[in-house]
């Protein structure tokens, strides 16, 4: 892969590679809905991010957490449409420095 096919596999599945300040993370797209989120890397967070999807009724279909240091990057595959709410409510969660939702163009 070059460059750019990295870029635009990162913009369009969260995928990263040979990142300077984050862990390669890389994970087969299994639904049309997907979160990236970046967040410090600290005891219970993925639970608080599980909970937060769980009590939203998103049923987390994959999941793949990767660290790099301080720096952790989560991404999780739900089988259906993932609101503003509940990237509102993950955002809130403290140690957690952005979350985006990773659509596919045809969902």
């Amino acid at each position: 892969m070059i460059l750019f096919d990295w870029i635009k596999d990162f913009l369009e599945h969260g995928n990263i590679h040979n990142s300077v300040n984050f862990p390669n993370a890389q994970m087969a797209r299994e639904s049309p809905f997907r979160l990236g989120i970046s967040h410090a890397n600290v005891p219970n967070m993925l639970a608080q991010i599980s909970s937060s999807l769980g009590a939203s009724n998103l049923n987390i279909h994959n999941m793949l957490n990767k660290s790099k240091g301080e720096v952790a990057y989560t991404r999780v595959d739900v089988d259906s449409a993932i609101s503003s709410d509940v990237i509102g409510k993950i955002s809130s969660i403290k140690g957690i420095l952005s979350v985006r939702a990773i659509p596919l163009e045809s969902a």
